[in-house]
């Protein structure tokens, strides 16, 4: 243990003679004090870990101390200790920022669990933390290597995040450990995706909830029961950024929190459309040519979306109104907030947010944005931060005024990639990273998941010889011409389109005011 300064003030102060003693046997150093001025004096002297502080003293009351000291030694963690239970005084004190409030009389095991919560947390919660995750290591194992069902990759991905939010806040320096364990399931996932997927396509299938079913089965039963439902769908948002803001809206929420599994390639255009559509990629293309466009057009691929719903809502025969938007910014987003009554006219208002998908691709273009977004954690932090300070969270909050249901969710996730894949195609191939598609597509198919009859898989098909690679886990594609430049450029950037556990296994939430 360090040897912790304490600086305990009490005008009584020599009949806590045992207290002291109890505290300098558990190696703590105690310097005492009878008076607010003497207090003051010694912080002027010199530095104390946290300071004890009796509330009723000559001269200067503790109040009065407490306020001199934080102009002092404003980060030094204080305890008030009272004889009166004066909710006045409480909150004053409370007020002023102490670290925790007790009423005599306190016996030393009070004192000692107050210094171990205020001075050895973060140690002890680091130390528990990690003796944790040691003795799960082995059981996450046994359960990477066990997972055969579409449940069993739900749960063990949602304890992988769970894991890896408790160590990065812990500061454990398991970090490595972990991300061993995801790039371990990642693999699995990855060759259980391929021997699964086509036939989780089929009309009959048993398999997980996919992106076109979005709508049939979470969003007509709300409205078939009466009730007004806001969708909104934050592109690129996984579950460690869903876990991350949850905090934020647990106060005016309730969570109904699930997992979907989207469908490939986990790209805006085809995830995104299928949920709108309730159609595969391919069933859009052949019935809706017009509301279609190609990987290798110039058009926008996303414009379509309105159109897509009213065409889900016709084929269901469904009168429900609904309203689209789709929000760039936080002036998008403040000009909703003043038409928000007018959302309220319709059964069913969706909301696309753009922010983390525009930060991903920030991040890969700027050199500033890509410090601040290093790694997963700051990542986490810079979505945290925007839902925290834009109009989105009031947006929420109204939505919960107005005693609406919504349903939170993604039209796929993202990873951090690192390892280039050799890839050689033609000038018409597309540009992403995690999935090509085209006519000459040359490629090591040891390394990708390739569908090479893209109609069985829902896929369009552009020319008679179109084929689909998909890169796995942390992979990306990387052409030979230039090949040094495109790796240092990409690696270490935020991608999707390919199959991992954070593209695919992503977050949807229905959230009910309280």
């Amino acid at each position: 243990m360090n040897n912790y300064s304490i600086l305990w003030a009490d005008d009584e102060i020599d009949l806590l003679k045992p207290h002291i003693m109890f505290l300098r046997s558990r190696g703590y150093d105690v310097t005492t004090a009878n008076n607010g001025h003497d207090v003051i004096d010694l912080l002027q002297q010199q530095q104390f870990d946290l300071i004890i502080l009796d509330e009723n003293m000559p001269g200067l009351t503790g109040l009065e101390t407490l306020s001199r000291l934080k102009q002092i030694s404003p980060l030094t963690p204080v305890i008030m200790i009272t004889k009166s239970e004066e909710e006045n005084i409480m909150n004053q004190a409370i007020g002023n920022k102490i670290a925790d409030y007790l009423i005599k009389p306190v016996n030393p095991n009070q004192i000692l669990i107050a210094l171990k919560r205020l001075l050895h947390s973060d140690r002890l919660i680091s130390e528990q933390t990690t003796r944790d995750y040691r003795q799960e290591f082995n059981l996450i194992s046994q359960d990477i290597n066990s997972a055969s069902t579409i449940d069993d990759w739900y749960a063990l991905y949602t304890k992988l995040i769970t894991r890896e939010l408790e160590l990065a806040e812990a500061d454990t320096n398991m970090d490595e450990m972990l991300q061993m364990q995801k790039n371990e399931a990642n693999a699995e996932f990855g060759k259980w995706v391929r021997r699964n997927y086509q036939s989780w396509l089929d009309e009959d299938s048993t398999g997980p909830e996919l992106s076109p079913t979005l709508f049939k089965r979470r969003v007509f039963p709300l409205l078939n029961a009466g009730e007004k439902v806001f969708f909104i769908l934050i592109d690129n948002f996984r579950l460690d950024q869903w876990l991350t803001i949850r905090p934020l809206l647990a106060d005016t929420f309730t969570f109904d929190e699930q997992l979907y599994t989207t469908i490939l390639p986990t790209a805006t255009q085809y995830a995104r459309n299928a949920i709108f559509s309730g159609l595969m990629p391919r069933q859009i293309e052949k019935m809706f040519p017009e509301l279609w466009v190609d990987d290798d057009s110039e058009e926008g691929k996303n414009l379509n979306e309105s159109p897509l719903i009213q065409t889900l809502l016709e084929r269901f025969r469904r009168k429900d109104s609904f309203s689209y938007n789709k929000i760039n910014d936080s002036a998008g987003c403040e000009r909703l907030l003043r038409d928000f009554n007018q959302l309220l006219t319709h059964d069913l208002n969706v909301v696309v947010l753009n922010f983390i998908d525009m930060l991903s691709h920030a991040r890969t273009e700027s050199k500033m944005i890509r410090e601040l977004a290093s790694t997963n954690a700051a990542y986490r932090s810079l979505t945290e931060s925007w839902f925290r300070h834009s109009p989105v969270l009031e947006l929420f909050r109204r939505i919960a005024a107005s005693g609406a249901k919504i349903i939170l969710t993604t039209d796929h996730g993202t990873i951090r990639v690192d390892n280039p894949i050799k890839v050689v195609g033609d000038k018409n191939t597309n540009t992403n990273l995690r999935y090509k598609l085209g006519k000459n597509l040359s490629y090591n198919n040891r390394q990708v998941f390739e569908i090479k009859r893209p109609e069985a898989f829902g896929l369009p098909t552009p020319n008679v010889s179109t084929a689909y690679i998909f890169a796995l886990g942390r992979d990306f594609f990387a052409y030979p011409n230039n090949y040094n430049y495109y790796v240092q450029y990409y690696t270490g950037t935020f991608q999707h389109g390919g199959i991992s556990m954070e593209e695919m296994l992503v977050p949807i939430i229905t959230l009910t005011a309280k």
